[in-house]
Parts: C-alpha cells; structure tokens; sequence
C-alpha cells in the first residue's frame, strides 16, 4: 500500500503487480537474455550501463578472484557442509566470512592505499614510466618509514610471478583501461626491490584493486566485488565436495593427528 507523501528513492529494482523494472529498465523485455551477469553487476554498481570495454576488464578480474584451490575459504566452506550438509547458505557465508586481509581482501587494501597516493599528488599525475617510477619509489619509502606494508606485494604461493598480473595487465591495456592506480602499481613492482632490499611479486588481488578503481568502483565496495567472485567460486567447491567429499577426511586427518600438549600459560589456583 502507497503511503502519501513518503518516498524511498532508488535507482535500482522496483517491482508492480505485473512488471519488474532494474535500472530503468524492463527486466523482462530489455534485460533478460540481453544482459551478462557481469554487465549488470558492474552497471549495478555504478549506476550507469558499461562500455563492452569494461565488461571485458570487470569480468576479467571477477574471474581472477573466483577460485584459487584449497583455500582456508574454500575448505571453510567444505568443513560447514560436512557439519551442516542441509544448510547450504551457511557453508557459502562460511567461505564468504574469510574474505579478509589475508585473503580476498588485498583488493580492497590495494585500492585503497593506491588511491590515497594518488590523492595525495600535488599537480599533475605522471606522465611517463619515469615519472611513475619515481612516485612509485616515494610511495614506497614513506610506507616503510611508517612500518606500514605495501598491500599488493608478495603472494604466499607464487613467489616469483603471480599468473594473473601480466594478463589482467594486458587486458586492461587493450581495452584503453590502464588507469592511474594500475600505472603506480605496475611502477611499484618496478621499483619497491630498492627501497625494500627484495623482489616481491605483484599479488594477483592487489591488480584487481587497481583495476577496479581505475573502472570507478567505490573503494568501500571493493571487498564486495571479491566476495562476489568468490561466491561463484565456493559454489563450485560446494558442489564438487557433494559429487566428491573431502571434508571428512581432511577433519579427520586433524583429529588423528591432534595431540596433546600443557598449556603454556600458568594454572590459576583454586
């Protein structure tokens, strides 16, 4: 029923008894059938349709961060539908729930701290890889002066190259989508080694977090964009440990395994 006077202002879904309208659109009539999952999340997010362009480099990084293995995500999820296999929703929001700085959320920490050294450019941004460099070098030098880590840097599985980073990298240059935080990242693989004293490959994630902000993505809502991917990704897992279970084993590897040691913190007397 239609309160006179109150009005919630959207520019998302609205339905009527016999229609369904998403982005100004008929869902029925203009959208179905016409629209890929990953244009309408990304026009979603932005409110204003993507270029084919974007799609391109958006759909590319959902799936980077779909799957990555045996993840503690991945198996999170495994071990909650072995516990609870008529619960579904709670084995995909146990994966979802360890989306955090250590995994998944890179992309939200890269973004956010490349877009902070941007803002914090006085002029003009870089023109040249020169120019890139030598940001980069700055950027880097006060992060460690501040004992603060460069998010994006290092993986704990690749160790020289993560398989992701030159092809998001050459995606998004083919598409005209080499923004200003992907250009400082890329510079700061470049030049962290002399500030730093070692090469750290770029993460994988932490490309996702350039890319995305250079596609207009909210930094607040970039953790959301990996757990979207990652959704589709725990789905799969979910999935194959029905057709093929490995949670009990991997529990009772644990159990068998377990021993007992003291506490190594004092008894409190009674």
């Amino acid at each position: 029923m239609k309160t006179e006077g109150v009005s919630y202002p959207t520019g998302l879904g609205l339905s009527t008894e016999t229609t369904i309208s998403l982005l100004g659109q008929s869902l029925a009539e203009d959208m179905l059938g016409k629209v890929g999952f990953g244009e309408l999340a990304l026009w979603m997010l932005r409110q204003r349709r993507p270029t084919p362009s974007e799609v391109r480099v958006f759909e590319s990084v959902l799936v980077a961060l779909a799957d990555h293995g045996f993840t503690p995500t991945a198996i999170a999820s495994r071990l909650t539908l072995l516990s609870a296999p008529d619960s579904i929703q709670g084995a995909m929001a146990a994966g979802l729930l360890g989306g955090g700085s250590r995994f998944l959320g890179v992309t939200e920490d890269c973004g956010r701290f490349l877009a902070a050294a941007l803002a914090e450019v006085d002029g003009p941004l870089p023109a040249s890889p020169e120019e890139w460099d030598a940001l980069a070098l700055d950027v880097v030098s006060r992060a460690k002066a501040q004992k603060r880590f460069v998010p994006g840097l290092g993986h704990p599985v690749h160790k020289v190259l993560d398989p992701r980073t030159p092809a998001l990298m050459r995606i998004a240059g083919e598409e005209g989508l080499f923004g200003p935080h992907l250009s400082l990242f890329e510079a700061i693989g470049r030049s962290h080694e002399q500030v730093l004293g070692r090469r750290l490959p770029l993460n994988g994630a932490g490309v996702c977090g350039a890319v995305l902000c250079d596609l207009g993505i909210p930094q607040e809502v970039l953790r959301g964009v990996a757990l979207l991917s990652r959704a589709a990704g725990l789905l799969g897992q979910i999935a194959e440990e029905i057709r093929n279970p490995v949670g009990m084993d991997l529990y009772l590897h644990v159990e068998h395994n377990a021993t007992f040691e003291p506490s190594p913190y004092p008894q409190q007397e009674s």
